[in-house]
């Protein structure tokens, strides 16, 4: 018998490559929590360098740059958060610090939106973040660049603007845990494979925005990210 859905499935989310027709279809999005020092200050706490950690976000969350996102739903602080964003090429389960490079595809800008104010009832909880971090248009990313056209990560520039000013500026070296042992330490955990997305933890500077507001974020080397907040959802 064949097996007829109830509801239309949707689509697999796509995220375009630099410079190719191809798309990347993207499977699941993790994402760091306080991977720079200073961001970790400015948000209250000291950086945990005993081991990285993670939340996600759903698949669907992806938006890619040059679209108009809604302010969210049952928020009055809403958030950016400037990241670079590593796209998963190969499995990857239990890799060494050596070999997790040959998982990587390729990397990309990416903004982590967040619900501020809901993040932190929630952490002051001691609940889940899912209700400030895991919701509709809450990843936005611009086009991957393969690995192989992307120098050694390190110097780069890391930056975000909102209509212009410049809030966010640092470099991919002030990260506290790199994308190679990133990808390394997350492959203990499950099982990667080609279609994950791992938005690798923002720098200090993280502030609100409102409907009208243009955001561009710029990594060097990288194809920016730009996003429009558009009115209340």
């Amino acid at each position: 018998m064949t097996t007829q859905l109830l509801f239309p499935a949707e689509p697999t989310p796509l995220a375009p490559v630099a410079g190719e027709a191809r798309a990347y279809p993207v499977h699941r999005i993790f994402c760091v929590g306080r991977n720079y020092a200073d961001h970790a200050k400015e948000m209250g706490f000291e950086v945990d360098r005993e081991a990285p950690w993670y939340f996600t976000k759903p698949a669907n969350a992806l938006v890619i740059s040059g679209a108009t996102i809604a302010y969210p739903p049952e928020t009055n602080n809403f958030h950016y958060e400037m990241e670079l964003v590593i796209a998963i090429g190969a499995p990857a389960f239990r890799v060494s610090l050596a070999d997790a490079p040959k998982a990587i595809f390729g990397y990309a800008c990416g903004l982590d939106m967040t619900r501020r104010d809901l993040q932190i009832a929630a952490r002051e909880k001691s609940r889940p973040w899912d209700l400030g971090k895991a919701f509709e248009q809450s990843a936005v990313m611009a086009a991957i660049t393969p690995a192989a056209q992307t120098p050694a990560l390190g110097p780069q520039r890391i930056r975000l603007a909102v209509n212009d000013a410049v809030k966010q500026d640092a470099r991919l070296s002030d990260l506290v845990w790199s994308a190679p042992e990133i990808v390394s330490h997350l492959s203990r955990f499950y099982h990667l494979k080609p279609g994950d997305l791992i938005f690798t933890g923002t720098p200090a500077g993280v502030g609100p925005v409102r409907p009208g507001d243009v955001l561009r974020g710029e990594i060097d080397g990288l194809a920016p990210v730009v996003v429009t907040i558009g009115a209340p959802d």
